[in-house]
């Protein structure tokens, strides 16, 4: 999909800007002056429990809802002050919509392209574009009501993309799909940064997030814990036990031929109190580090202990969001 920028944007250096954004509902306190930055041309993982504030800050965005402090700018345009700038350049994929009854899904594009103030060749070359990329051509005819799940994200996807905006917010765009439908869906999603596409994205699949995005932001009671690039959160997160010499543990699973009593006794005398035995595999807390990893290693297999596999466990966003959040319920 083309990508159309304004000269207006070259000197702009976020896509979105979050300020001081607060919004209070009655007694709650869902955003707590959040601040929140996406650069152009990359995806934001933004991640939280629930009731974070994720869905209401996104809701800010797309101008359905306003802050009652702060702001929040869509390459420099105020959402609050500029809505209709802001909607020209914004696609908003919600974590929920309407399924019209009686509404075909070419209908349903042809109206939303209707709204943006498509005409005539414009707007069929629009939808026409949409559903190149969404590839659902042979789904035009089919009422909204009748399609899969994958079928209907894949419409909803195509709606928030009609009007071609350079900044797309999705709201947990993987929710209730198969795997073959989310593998597609992260498909879709790095043609869409590929072509220089801004995109702020929620999931509760972290794994799948990981893979999706250039950085993640993780937030809870509407605050801004951590931020970074996935290599800098798990480094800094996703940790294991720690010993009392500051040496750094996780778990490694180790798979070996015959009795394995002996290896478990030689771990257990490695100061790893946490060895198990589980048929032809020993699970035990290690270094985390790589060469204390492979110098364990060096020495298991000189001794003669019959290894056929170690494995360090891998770091992952979902230890690190464990660690980072409190997991409170407002």
């Amino acid at each position: 999909m083309a990508v159309t920028m304004n000269n207006v944007f070259t000197s702009v250096s976020a896509a979105i800007e979050v300020v001081e954004l607060t919004r209070w509902f009655g007694k709650t306190l869902a955003v707590d002056h959040l601040h929140l930055s996406v650069r152009p041309g990359e995806a934001l993982g933004f991640i939280g429990p629930n009731g974070a504030g994720k869905t209401t800050t996104m809701r800010i965005l797309a101008t359905i809802d306003e802050p009652d402090l702060g702001d929040a700018l869509v390459y420099g345009f105020s959402c609050t002050n500029d809505p209709e700038r802001v909607r020209r350049r914004l696609g908003f994929m919600p974590d929920t919509y309407g399924a019209y009854p009686n509404v075909t899904c070419i209908e349903y594009l042809d109206f939303f392209a209707r709204s943006y103030g498509l005409i005539g060749r414009e707007r069929s070359r629009a939808i026409k574009r949409v559903l190149d990329f969404t590839k659902m051509h042979h789904m035009i005819e089919k009422p909204m009501t009748g399609l899969s799940k994958g079928m209907k994200q894949r419409l909803c996807l195509g709606r928030a993309l009609i009007h071609d905006p350079e900044v797309l917010v999705l709201d947990e765009p993987a929710a209730g799909l198969d795997p073959r439908a989310r593998v597609e869906l992260k498909e879709m999603v790095a043609n869409l940064l590929a072509d220089g596409k801004t995109m702020l994205i929620s999931s509760h699949i972290l794994s799948e997030l990981a893979e999706m995005c250039n950085r993640v932001a993780i937030i809870e009671h509407g605050r801004l814990l951590a931020s970074g690039t996935i290599d800098q959160i798990l480094e800094q997160y996703s940790t294991g036990s720690l010993t009392e010499s500051g040496q750094r543990l996780t778990t490694i699973t180790i798979g070996f031929a015959g009795d394995g009593e002996r290896l478990a006794e030689f771990l257990k005398s490695r100061a790893s109190s946490e060895v198990r035995v589980r048929g032809d595999q020993i699970e035990f807390l290690g270094p985390e580090d790589a060469e204390a990893c492979r110098a364990l290693l060096h020495e298991l297999v000189s001794l003669g202990f019959p290894i056929h596999s170690f494995t360090p466990k891998p770091k992952s966003l979902e230890e690190a969001f464990m660690n980072v959040t409190l997991g409170h319920v407002r």
